[in-house]
Formats: structure tokens, C-alpha cells, sequence
């Protein structure tokens, strides 16, 4: 990832946006100049554990550093948002994390970046391949 940019739009990344960034794909490249990025410490701490997984120690590392500062923090009320909204979408077999993440887009009126098919079509969402 190249050095983040502040722009004016700020978006929650979510797990998926975040490994296609480390990972090089393409059509996350316009991501990672002008957008302020916001996530939370779970998706933070999936993506260090899917890097490492994959032996890309390294790469969590440097992730996890430029990272850790900007996780929103989880209010207690979240969760129980996050958890009805899970129960309402139960047939898109969403994770706990990214229901998680998506409501704290959704209540802090950030776009919910994405390339989880299961969240396709849903409002606040801004879904990449």
C-alpha cells in the first residue's frame, strides 16, 4: 500500500478491500491514493491473521502499523445493531466481522467498501470486483 492520502471521502474498508490492496489486485488501485481509510480492530485483526496464514508475515506487519490508528472504536450499541442486521440477512451468510463493519459504516455514514458478493446491492455499499 502506498502512503495514504487524506482525501474527502473517508470509506470503511472492510477484510476483503483490505487484503485486495495488499494483495495488488487492480481494480483496488484507485483506493489507495485519496481516500481516507477507516476500518475497526476486528477486521484489522482478520486481515493480520489471513496474511500470516499465508506466511506474508512481513506484509501484516507493515499493514498492522499503518493500520492500528485508524479503527474506529465499537460502541457497545453497534453490536447489537450489527447482530440484528445479521439475523435480517441471514440468507447472504455474512460474517460476524463484516456485519460488524458494515454497521459501523452504515451509523457513521462511511461507504462500506467491499468486494464480498454477499453485501452486492445493498445500500451504503460500494462493491468491487
Amino acid at each position: 500500500m502506498k502512503e495514504e492520502k487524506v482525501g474527502n471521502e473517508t470509506l470503511f474498508f472492510d477484510t476483503y478491500a483490505l487484503y485486495a490492496i495488499a494483495t495488488g489486485k487492480e481494480s483496488y488501485a484507485e483506493f489507495t491514493k485519496g481516500y481516507k481509510i477507516i476500518t475497526a480492530l476486528m477486521n484489522l485483526y482478520e486481515f493480520y491473521y489471513i496474511l500470516i496464514k499465508e506466511s506474508q508475515n512481513k506484509l501484516a506487519e507493515e499493514f498492522f502499523n499503518k493500520l492500528k490508528d485508524n479503527c474506529v472504536k465499537i460502541k457497545p450499541e453497534i453490536i447489537k445493531e450489527a447482530a440484528k442486521f445479521r439475523h435480517k440477512e441471514i440468507k447472504r451468510k455474512l460474517s460476524y466481522v463484516d456485519c460488524l463493519g458494515y454497521t459501523i459504516a452504515k451509523t457513521n455514514n462511511f461507504k462500506f467498501l467491499t468486494g464480498d458478493i454477499g453485501f452486492k446491492g445493498l445500500d451504503n455499499v460500494m462493491f468491487v470486483n
